[in-house]
């Protein structure tokens, strides 16, 4: 195969909007060969082509970039943390609070938060879940799940508020209803205001540098005073006071209010 990857992406960037230089190259440019080559082509330009001509083939290719894998209150033990430690601080300063998952795959990390927070019986909430994939967007709306994704769903929470048919489990309406899917591209879209808790978790490893000062500059401005950052086991910020962070516990970042 040709390197002809940095024309491939331009090509790509001018047809979707969706830059993928601002990804890490060695391991985005895997990821495409890959599937260049799972289709049957050996030169980006004729798959270019491919894909140029029929937009059910590119919209196959851009949710193959997309990485949504992921399971529910993945991490357990980050999710205590929220639970015990980060969540009763922000309650106990606001009435209601507004909560984003900026990349939210087929839904498992937005209705975990909902389910977080019936578990401990908080009602006022506003959650907002992005993801720059259109068909894990319908996936996650649909809210239908195999029994591995679910499996670290508490017994009791799995009872309440799953309906399992045959090997798969079915979120209920109740908590479908508390969560609000909209398109949003991390790179170039606008981000909500306003927003007391983010959850980015296992995205930004997959951004260049420059990409991810750029994102956490972006976060800062869409969080109360205040208002809490929780990303992902490999993604630890460093030096987050550069970007207006400070850590209060491991993978999670508070903003310093001017």
């Amino acid at each position: 195969m040709q390197d002809k990857y940095g024309d491939f992406i331009e090509k790509i960037k001018k047809m979707t909007g969706i830059d993928l230089s601002l990804y890490k190259e060695k391991q985005m440019k895997r990821r495409i060969e890959s599937f260049i080559k799972r289709n049957g082509f050996e030169e980006y330009e004729d798959y270019y082509r491919f894909i140029k001509e029929d937009k059910n083939r590119l919209r196959e290719f851009l949710n193959y970039l997309t990485i949504n894998v992921s399971e529910f209150f993945r991490n357990p033990n980050q999710w205590e943390i929220l639970e015990k430690e980060i969540l009763p601080e922000l309650i106990s300063k606001n009435k209601i609070l507004k909560i984003w998952s900026s990349a939210c795959a087929s839904g498992e990390e937005p209705y975990s938060v909902a389910l977080l927070f019936e578990k401990i019986n908080f009602k006022n909430i506003e959650i907002l879940a992005t993801d720059i994939d259109e068909d894990a967007i319908e996936r996650a709306k649909e809210g239908i799940y195999n029994e591995k994704i679910v499996a670290n769903v508490p017994e009791d929470l799995k009872k309440k508020f799953f309906i399992k048919r045959n090997d798969e489990y079915e979120i209920v309406d109740e908590i479908k209803n508390k969560v609000k899917f909209k398109k949003l591209n991390l790179l170039t879209d606008p981000f909500p205001k306003g927003i007391h808790l983010i959850l980015c978790r296992n995205v930004l490893i997959y951004f260049t540098e420059e990409a991810k000062d750029s994102i956490y500059r972006k976060f800062y401005d869409s969080l109360t005073d205040d208002g809490v950052l929780f990303v992902g086991s490999t993604e630890q910020i460093i030096m987050p006071q550069k970007y207006g962070y400070y850590s209060i516990k491991s993978f999670f970042y508070k903003k310093i209010s001017k």
